[in-house]
């Protein structure tokens, strides 16, 4: 396991003074992309290549948000690369050891030039280090959309919302999600967030937030206002 030690900042607080659910998703990224450097596969090597990692799916499973200026110790690992697919395992663990956030993941190699998905080369198993899965059930194939349909308002991509691949970055969808919610009154406390990605927004894009309410939570489709082609899927549930 890949491990990078930290403490919480102010500036990475929600309004409860615990670590933002974004940033949550911020230090699960973040140690991934040092475990990358570290190895010597980061995002300008492989861009030299012709290639970038692109997340397909999360699945994320918050037990407790570490408070302002807790020390948190946050651990990755690849378990799995087999054909055009690899799955990369995630734990932050507190001061005494105890894990208090999961998280499993799923990424496509996408050949830049190509613009599709390409075989995961040889080179990148370089990330495998033998440790199994982490211990959360199986992330859905698809999240099921239940009731009718509530529009929240739209979404302007703009500069803030962008990363290196010049598209908005996986974490800013969750936080859409979420203030989608919020924007349309629904109250929520966010244990289990599920996260499928189907295509790329990119800078002066609008997105059109869709809401569905069940019994355990909500399912928040972001699609473009224009085309109707879905970006993402964010399911979050208490």
């Amino acid at each position: 396991m890949y491990t990078i030690e930290s403490r919480v900042r102010y500036s990475e607080c929600d309004e409860t003074g615990k670590l933002s659910l974004v940033g949550v998703m911020n230090y699960l990224q973040d140690c991934s992309t040092f475990h990358s450097e570290d190895i010597g596969r980061g995002f300008k090597q492989l861009a030299s290549e012709g290639y970038a990692w692109v997340l397909a799916t999360w699945q994320i499973q918050v037990d407790r948000l570490p408070q302002f200026g807790e020390k948190i110790f946050v651990g990755t690992w690849s378990y799995q690369m087999k054909g055009l697919q690899a799955s990369r395992s995630f734990i932050i663990n507190d001061e005494s050891g105890t894990t208090i956030v999961k998280a499993d993941s799923t990424w496509y190699l996408m050949n830049i030039k190509e613009g599709k998905a390409a075989r995961v080369p040889e080179s990148e198993s370089v990330y495998i280090t033998g440790e199994p899965r982490v211990d959360l059930p199986p992330t859905p194939r698809k999240i099921a959309l239940e009731g009718t349909a509530v529009d929240g308002p739209a979404i302007f991509v703009s500069q803030q919302h962008l990363d290196t691949n010049k598209h908005v970055n996986n974490a800013q969808y969750v936080l859409m999600a979420v203030d989608t919610l919020v924007a349309l009154g629904y109250s929520h406390k966010l244990r289990r967030i599920v996260v499928q990605y189907r295509s790329q927004a990119h800078l002066g894009d609008t997105i059109a937030p869709e809401v569905y309410t069940d019994e355990t939570g909500f399912s928040v489709v972001l699609k473009d206002a224009e085309s109707s082609t879905v970006f993402a899927t964010v399911r979050l549930e208490g």
